[in-house]
């Protein structure tokens, strides 16, 4: 897979917005890496230092009312969106093409805000 954006710096990105997501009430699961050269099925790990030649990053994060939000971004550029605020809205949120890290955080950011309704300055 072609390498388009730099997983650790999308990994700082979502490091930098924790503290803004826990003072807006939301829950981040340990961030997730999935290793290219791993046997399959590829299973995701938590440590970034279990990881030899990463493929994907991702975070799950969970807010009010058993709303969720799970975010996978490749290396390739592309980002798999899933999300549930509740029953009769729940699915996929379409992604552009990721060519930075900066393109990442701004992605993350639009999909907190459709799915918890916070928006905010992460910096």
């Amino acid at each position: 897979m072609e390498r388009v954006v730099d997983l650790d710096e999308a990994a700082a990105a979502i490091a930098d917005r924790r503290p803004a997501w826990q003072a807006a009430g939301l829950t981040a699961k340990p961030v997730t890496w999935r290793d290219q050269t791993a046997p399959w099925p590829r299973q995701p790990k938590t440590e970034r230092s279990q990881v030899n030649d990463p493929d994907s990053v991702g975070i799950h994060l969970h807010g009010p009312n058993e709303a969720e939000l799970l975010v996978v971004l490749y290396r390739g550029g592309w980002a798999d969106i899933d999300y549930m605020v509740g029953a009769d809205d729940a699915g996929v949120i379409p992604a552009p093409t990721v060519v930075s890290a900066q393109a990442f955080a701004s992605l993350l950011d639009a999909c907190i805000t459709r799915v918890f309704g916070i928006s905010y300055d992460a910096k």
